[in-house]
């Protein structure tokens, strides 16, 4: 087990007086048995009410009312967590699906049917064309997988993009290149043309840049592998996903589950400044 501090700030400083919209916040990392948090502490500015839900994935969600006009929203977040994943390869794969191609059990087949839709449906050939150099049928599944990471990984340049959403896969295709927003979706897009359940992951990693601080939210793929449920893959760095990774929010289309997220009312030249400083320590 080791101890994690995790600080993420956000701040939006408009140039005049703007109304804010309720916004929703997704900031506190996914318990269960391998993560827990320890203590969390969450500051807003400026005044508001907050009510705590989960949403459709059992994400925590907090939405937040403002009470008053401001030229400023701060959303500062800390939190403590106990991470107990520190073996990613220690699992088996039930026998049917060691293999692919598969057909997942009949009992899951309703509940994944959704992670297995492309959402960028007008990039699927491409995305096909582009899996026909992997050869995947006959090959293990979780090499098939961990190919598929690695490749992505070593086979693209990474470049910080300040636009919000994430890019079609076809795009990053053509570029070679994206953020690792963009590298989830296109390992997620390949695993649902391939017939694998696949969803996006937004969260947390510790790493040397993060523990410096001034960096970002990260954001990762997990596919469902029979006999061990959802498993994490991290096409940036071509990793499989362990005690490194600390996921905040699931979704089936990687747009859905920015940190932050909201409008305002104001001026149209009232476009705010954005600053997001993330920083990931390990405690004592």
């Amino acid at each position: 087990m080791q101890r994690l501090r995790i600080k993420h700030l956000t701040e939006y400083l408009f140039p005049t007086q703007v109304t804010l919209n309720p916004h929703r916040l997704l900031l506190r990392p996914r318990e269960g048995h391998d993560v827990r948090i320890e203590t969390s502490r969450l500051e807003i500015t400026p005044a508001y009410n907050i009510k705590w839900q989960r949403d459709v994935y059992d994400n925590s969600l907090a939405v937040v009312n403002f009470l008053e006009r401001t030229d400023k929203l701060i959303v500062a977040s800390e939190v403590v967590i106990q991470h107990y994943d520190a073996a990613p390869f220690d699992f088996l794969i039930e026998n049917y699906a060691v293999n692919y191609p598969f057909m997942y059990a009949l009992s899951d087949q309703a509940d994944l049917a959704a992670f297995q839709q492309t959402v960028f449906f007008n990039d699927r050939q491409i995305v096909n064309d582009w899996l026909l150099q992997f050869k995947p049928y006959g090959m293990e599944t979780f090499g098939l997988l961990v190919k598929l990471n690695q490749a992505i990984g070593s086979q693209f340049r990474y470049q910080v993009r300040d636009e919000a959403g994430v890019q079609p896969p076809a795009q990053t295709l053509a570029q070679r290149s994206g953020t690792c927003r963009d590298y989830a979706t296109l390992f997620i897009e390949a695993c649902r043309c391939l017939g694998l359940a696949s969803r996006f992951v937004s969260g947390y990693l510790h790493a040397p840049a993060t523990e410096a601080g001034n960096a970002t939210t990260h954001a990762w793929a997990e596919v469902f592998l029979p006999g061990t449920g959802w498993k994490g893959f991290d096409p940036t760095s071509g990793e499989v996903t362990g005690s490194s990774h600390i996921a905040v929010a699931v979704a089936r289309n990687p747009e859905a589950v920015p940190p932050v997220s909201g409008s305002f009312i104001g001026p149209g030249a009232a476009k705010p400044l954005l600053r997001v400083n993330v920083q990931v320590n390990l405690l004592a």
